[in-house]
């Protein structure tokens, strides 16, 4: 059980790098910072995910076999992953807010009164 849930873990993280790697491609050739943010945030939810379950899998661990230097291995553990998780999961919603502050194409274009406006 332990090592499925490390294992599910292990492939959120995998799927996560490949899906990013995926954007990373697409959005190299445009050369805009903006391009990559999607992609970062794509990341970012796949590692907290990933992270969850690792902790899960710790966590089973101890439970499973107790002892002073398991608990202690994973209080660090824990304390780590959980920093690793708000740290992430606060940028993520911040880059989520910034991207929703900017104006999109058509409406940077209205503004100007470019055409379409």
């Amino acid at each position: 059980m332990v090592r499925l849930v490390e294992a599910a873990g292990a492939v959120v993280i995998f799927v996560g790098a490949l899906v990013a790697m995926v954007g990373f491609v697409r959005a190299l050739p445009r050369r805009d910072p903006d391009a990559f943010v999607p992609v970062r945030l794509t990341l970012g939810r796949f590692l907290a995910l990933g992270l969850e379950f690792q902790l899960a899998s710790d966590v089973l661990r101890t439970a499973i076999a107790p002892s002073f230097e398991a608990l202690g291995k994973l209080a660090a553990v824990a304390a780590i992953r959980t920093a690793l998780n708000y740290f992430l999961s606060r940028e993520i919603q911040q880059e989520q807010r910034t991207m929703a502050a900017r104006p999109t194409d058509s409406e940077s274009r209205d503004a100007l009164g470019g055409p379409g406006s």
